[in-house]
């Protein structure tokens, strides 16, 4: 599991790292309070249960698809990059040379492919949590994305819940799009957990 700068990534690495860090620069990473604070609800248009599972499936037909830092994109898996910290497995960096996806580049694929482009989220956890009505764990369906967090840090990652309490996600370098079973009774994902969101039809 990796940290996630804010900003959208370009089409270069070398832009990608520019725009990566004027945002650090700028102070625009937001902790789990300013992105609660800033949350707006979904427009009226609220995506069905269909939709739902589309993106569910969609999700699901990702698993087994590499991990790479900065991947993913509306048509799909990408080729990432490496940063100061990000994409590199024992010192090797491995996002230059893979096409996959990282967390909230599935996340926005599952979403913008589901939808035929209706949702197109940002590229990026923090602006993804900001999208749509918050949900409440009791009343998860398939397709809500999930956002983790450690106290007062920047959110740090999000999948796309799949229902039946699993959670489908790219998780961190060296690994592929998995399948989590009940990922909320699990210690380390339940401590960390800091609220789902259901995306509405709306682009960013």
């Amino acid at each position: 599991m990796e940290s996630q700068p804010p900003g959208r990534y370009q089409a270069s690495g070398v832009g990608r790292r520019r725009v990566l860090g004027l945002a650090l620069g700028a102070g625009l990473a937001p902790t789990l309070t300013s992105a609660a604070q800033s949350t707006h609800a979904a427009p009226a248009s609220f995506p069905s249960s269909a939709l739902g599972r589309r993106v569910a499936a969609v999700a699901a037909a990702q698993i087994g698809v590499p991990y790479a830092w900065g991947g993913g994109d509306r048509l799909g898996p990408s080729l990432g990059f490496c940063d100061d910290q990000n994409g590199y497995l024992n010192g090797v960096c491995l996002g230059e040379s893979t096409v996959g996806y990282d967390c909230s580049g599935l996340s926005l694929y599952c979403w913008y492919r589901a939808s035929h482009g209706t949702v197109e989220l940002g590229h990026y956890t923090g602006a993804q949590f900001h999208r749509g009505a918050p949900v409440e764990r009791d009343a998860l369906a398939p397709g809500d994305l999930l956002f983790f967090s450690r106290p007062d840090a920047p959110l740090h990652h999000v999948g796309v819940y799949a229902g039946d309490g699993a959670m489908i996600h790219a998780e961190r370098t060296g690994t592929l799009v998995a399948r989590v079973e009940n990922v909320l009774e699990i210690p380390r994902w339940a401590g960390e957990f800091a609220g789902a969101r259901r995306p509405g039809p709306i682009t960013v």
